[in-house]
């Protein structure tokens, strides 16, 4: 062989071998990766979240209701069950929990209401179901999952979904069991902040951002090789007009396809909207060949990071590679993989 071709090879194939292509624990055999029999990514939300404003009984609540949050998706992994129930069971935890803006905890909108949205995504179909401007039902994810596989459709909003979620027989309830201090609270400072900048012209009141980036996610590999996303929440403090976020958008806040990825995000939805930060995950992946560490890591910290667009995302690749980047002080989120397991709130 000619030295020079020689040394080429050499240099490849030593790149090749040295490069981490794929965030939390990749596996390799015999050069070629190695699907794991299971792996489960969750978030939170992400935002201004800091130990400086965070009280110890506050964190561990919120490490506990993770760490919850993780045994029940991946009990049900472990135990032979689809993506899409590990995916479905661990968001309604979250939506059940206080602690996060998604069903009961759920942030105000500038009338003092609880508008929740929601979406689900079967990889191995990539059939999604999705819902916007909910006042009534209790689990949004388990009313997107109803859209997804008992109508023609794939999102459905307002009265005309809570008409459906009765008709299929979810549990509805009155809106006042979202309802917590906490969150109602923050209304009124943002209320208070908005009234003060009106008079001052003043755009950059903290309370502004107060729990602005609040949702909560999963996304799960199965034994099957299957992948599955979600996503729900309650939107923005403050919003207004039944504004709708990424959360209910598939491509931009939830996005599946066994081929390469499963995504939920979590964020500043309008910018998530517009550069569609689900589905460029999988598009990277799937035409540029990234692993989805890079892919990941170029949207959430270069592409979105560049362009104003604050939050982060979860994401599983079909070997059951996790990444979780995010661009904010924080982001509560956590991860499960065969004989490793892992909670953590802050960069």
């Amino acid at each position: 062989m000619n030295s020079r071709i020689f040394t080429l090879v050499l240099i490849i194939s030593t790149l090749v071998s040295c490069s981490n292509p794929s965030g939390i624990g990749e596996d390799t055999h015999q050069g070629k990766r190695s699907r794991r029999t299971y792996s489960l990514a969750i978030h939170g939300g992400a935002g201004t979240i800091t130990k400086a404003n965070m009280t110890p009984e506050k964190e561990a609540a919120y490490t506990a209701a993770l760490d919850t949050a993780l045994t029940i998706g991946e009990n049900i992994l472990k135990n032979g069950g689809t993506a899409l129930d590990a995916v479905e069971q661990t968001i309604v935890y979250m939506e059940n929990c206080p602690l996060f803006n998604a069903g009961r905890g759920a942030v105000f909108t500038h009338e003092g209401r609880n508008e929740l949205d929601a979406s689900i995504m079967d990889g191995s179909s990539l059939k999604a179901g999705a819902v916007g401007g909910v006042t009534t039902v209790k689990n949004p994810v388990r009313l997107a999952r109803a859209v997804m596989e008992k109508s023609p459709h794939v999102m459905l909003t307002g009265r005309g979904a809570e008409q459906f979620a009765a008709e299929n027989g979810l549990e509805l309830v009155d809106p006042s069991w979202f309802y917590t201090k906490e969150r109602w609270q923050s209304l009124q400072k943002a209320l208070e902040a908005e009234k003060r900048e009106s008079k001052t012209g003043d755009m950059t009141d903290p309370a502004r951002r107060d729990h602005k980036f609040g949702t909560v996610g999963c996304v799960a590999l199965d034994k099957d090789g299957h992948l599955a996303a979600g996503t729900s929440t309650g939107g923005m403090t403050n919003k207004r007009w039944n504004r709708l976020g990424d959360a209910p958008v598939i491509g931009a806040g939830t996005y599946a396809s066994d081929d390469a990825c499963a995504v939920s995000c979590t964020g500043h939805g309008e910018y998530f909207i517009r550069y569609s930060v689900a589905h460029d995950v999988w598009a990277r992946a799937t035409y540029l060949g990234e692993t989805i560490e890079q892919a990941t890591d170029f949207i959430v910290n270069k592409k979105l990071a560049e362009n104003g667009g604050e939050g982060g995302l979860i994401a599983v690749d079909r070997y059951g590679n996790v990444a979780m980047p995010f661009n904010s002080e924080g982001m509560y989120r956590g991860y499960a993989i065969p004989g490793e397991r892992k909670v953590m709130i802050y960069r």
